[in-house]
């Protein structure tokens, strides 16, 4: 079976009630449930990504988050709360860059032709650049410009399932495609204590999903949003 869960490598999660083990359960407390339904994978997903990095978040370093998506706005949030690092968010809608802003990203570079050039202004020429790139889009276009921007020895943070190619190529005689002593990670979901750490700062306040609420009945609709590049932050089934 493919790694995964319940509305992810197996059916389940579209229903009025599902069964699970007593296990897999923790206490949300007051948080409301539109709120909570999308930690379980828009806020653990980057949490657990962030974790792994952190080591190369430290004070006064960058960070660029590509995607400021259902994850992506997540992860701005969360490296405002857990690090002191300088954020930059990339996305090719202008809406989702606004949101970057207000979420706490200290810079916004819009997607396109120029934008490796516009982040490179930021974080300076090679070898410097962002200690972490979270990719929270995975196609070819992003990862250009992921390992175009990351640091020598910085750390890029494949998220995003999209299907894009990253090229590798060791040489010499002129610039490699990734840059020397750089680390290439795919952070796959995250751990029940993760998610009781994203729980947590959901409680504080600290971690809020835009989300769009539908019916179960109108689930279909939901999906053919989506697919219409319609959904900002995330969306969410009731019963």
């Amino acid at each position: 079976m493919p790694v995964g869960g319940i509305g992810l490598s197996r059916d389940g999660g579209l229903a009025d009630y599902v069964v699970v083990p007593a296990s897999r359960l923790l206490h949300v407390g007051d948080l409301d449930l539109t709120q909570a339904a999308p930690l379980t994978d828009a806020g653990l997903t980057p949490y657990h990504a962030i974790e792994v990095a952190r080591p190369k978040l430290r004070p006064g370093t960058t960070c660029v988050v590509i995607g400021i998506g259902g994850l992506g706005h997540m992860a701005v949030q969360i490296l405002v709360a857990t690090t002191a690092v300088r954020i930059i968010a990339v996305d090719t809608n202008v809406a989702a860059l606004d949101l970057a802003s207000r979420l706490g990203a200290h810079e916004v570079v819009q997607a396109g032709p120029d934008s490796v050039d516009r982040i490179r202004a930021l974080v300076g020429p090679p070898p410097d650049g962002a200690d972490v790139v979270l990719d929270f889009v995975g196609a070819d276009p992003t990862l250009t410009t992921a390992r175009q921007v990351v640091a020598t020895g910085g750390q890029l943070m494949l998220v995003g399932l999209a299907g894009g190619t990253l090229p590798v190529r060791p040489v010499a005689d002129e610039p490699p495609t990734v840059p020397f002593e750089t680390s290439v990670m795919m952070p796959f979901w995250g751990t029940r204590a993760e998610l009781q750490e994203v729980i947590a700062l959901g409680r504080l306040g600290q971690l809020h999903a835009d989300v769009q609420t539908f019916p179960l009945e109108r689930a279909p609709e939901a999906y053919e949003a989506l697919r219409r590049g319609e959904i900002h932050g995330r969306a969410v089934i009731l019963p």
